[in-house]
């Protein structure tokens, strides 16, 4: 017997999702953090500071600038902490309200959604786009596609070009960018590293929210595959009251027999990811919430309570509550033992970070030995080491600092060699030579070996800025 082969790919094409346009209640929270983040972000890097640009960080200078804080290399510790409250804030948010970060504040949805409205404007409504997607290539089917591809070409650049501001003076950037178009402009060029880091922010942002779109937060994404972790049956989430809408279907719209759900289709519609939320939760879902939207509106057409697709957790939905003390309810669970402790150690990290700011003193010391000298013997029969003192001033006005050298009763006559007085510029880094001496000779009654001393640098015009360092000096 003959059997024919038969071959079938392991994957399948995505279909393209036309979301449609929604407004209400959600919709214009996301509307508002698209304007928070995107002027903070475009806005930032144009303000000013002391004379120079309020945020800034100059890799090439080792300094970052923020607002009137300065920090190095060596307050790593301070990004560190940044980035633990940065992740206990996203466990904690999702324990209590999901994807809330997805939904509302992230990148991708805030992008996507400013490239939707550009596309939108220009092409029409979602009906208008799928007619226009599925007609033949034409004189006017081109210039929408031109146009749009155009307007989202230049918002990415510019994005690209906002981005590369932060690490270069975006002043001096702007000036290169019209040099380079011809406008004017010349006093600095473009380097190689920042054209490459325009065009591919650019790129990457024209891309992703451009076309991919919900192929980012579908499989690109890691948070969507770890996000089940994180809730539990207390978790709000955006879920469909299946006892209040089921059996769906239009005889609703005519107060017959049925559910709620009138199977309008309208949430599945206006979902930027495409998914169908009646099945359940998924992790395709951003939380962006534009089916509560979608659904409520329909609900006030037809006549019937809003809320079939609502935040709610399932542990309230088992209960079955009416919708007013499942909210109450909802609230007094907030307060469960796993959202206090998270609470608990995200105001413990930042007290802790914000208490290390407020004490950082501004002046930092590095001893370093001259490894060419170790121990060396000099007039008067006097010993002496020498050293290297990185000192930074990391406030933006000029110091005048006193350097003194301390050390065990053992080091008989032990003295600063060199100049006791440095001054630095604003926000500068200096490395000086520093000789130290002891008394030498069979006389001076000094032991051989190595000897512990301490460096102390102070501010002459506040005593409260001082650093005390340790190294180590050596008697053969």
């Amino acid at each position: 017997m003959k059997v024919d082969a038969v071959e079938q790919s392991l994957y399948a094409a995505d279909q393209a999702v036309y979301p449609r346009a929604v407004r209400g209640w959600f919709a214009a929270w996301r509307w508002a953090l698209v304007w928070a983040t995107q002027i903070a972000f475009y806005g930032c890097s144009w303000l000013t500071w002391n004379g120079r640009q309020a945020v800034l960080f100059d890799i090439a200078q080792r300094k970052f600038y923020i607002f009137g804080m300065v920090f190095w290399p060596q307050d790593l510790l301070y990004l560190t902490g940044l980035l633990i409250i940065s992740a206990l804030s996203l466990f904690l948010f999702t324990a209590v309200a999901g994807r809330l970060w997805c939904g509302y504040a992230c990148p991708q949805t805030v992008y996507t959604e400013i490239f939707m409205w550009i596309e939108n404007k220009i092409e029409g409504d979602r009906n208008a786009r799928m007619r226009l997607d599925q007609s033949k290539l034409g004189a006017r089917k081109f210039g929408l596609k031109a146009a749009k591809h155009g307007a989202w070409g230049l918002l990415a650049l510019w994005t690209g070009f906002t981005f590369v501001g932060y690490f270069t003076p975006i002043r001096e950037l702007g000036d290169a960018a019209l040099g380079l178009a011809g406008l004017g402009g010349g006093a600095y060029t473009l380097g190689p590293w920042e054209m490459f880091w325009i065009l591919f922010y650019g790129f990457a942002t024209y891309g992703n929210a451009g076309w991919m779109r919900e192929q980012v937060c579908t499989y690109m994404c890691p948070y969507a595959r770890f996000q089940s972790a994180m809730f539990d049956k207390d978790t709000l989430i955006i879920t469909y009251d299946q006892g209040r809408g089921e059996p769906r279907g239009k005889n609703a719209l005519r107060n017959r027999v049925g559910g709620d759900c009138v199977d309008c289709s309208v949430c599945v519609q206006v979902c930027p990811t495409g998914i169908d939320i009646r099945d359940g939760l998924q992790y395709q879902c951003i939380g962006c919430a534009a089916c509560i939207d979608g659904c409520d509106q329909v609900m006030e057409k037809v006549g019937k309570p809003k809320g079939l697709i609502r935040y709610a957790t399932t542990n309230a939905l088992a209960r079955g509550l009416p919708q007013a003390e499942e909210r109450g309810w909802m609230l007094r669970r907030i307060f469960r033992p796993r959202v206090l402790l998270y609470t608990a150690i995200l105001w413990g990290i930042i007290f802790a970070a914000g208490a290390g700011l407020y004490l950082r003193v501004p002046l930092k010391v590095d001893v370093i030995r001259d490894r060419a000298a170790i121990a060396r013997e000099v007039e008067g029969g006097q010993i002496e080491n020498v050293y290297r003192l990185q000192v930074m001033n990391t406030t933006e006005s000029p110091r005048d600092y006193e350097i003194r050298v301390d050390g065990a009763a053992a080091l008989q006559g032990l003295r600063l060699a060199s100049e006791p007085r440095v001054s630095l510029g604003i926000t500068e880094s200096r490395v000086f030579p520093v000789r130290v001496r002891v008394k030498g000779g069979p006389d001076a009654g000094t032991p051989a070996g190595t000897h512990k001393i301490e460096f102390h640098v102070r501010a002459l015009d506040d005593d409260a800025v001082q650093v005390r360092e340790q190294s180590v000096f050596i008697v053969r």
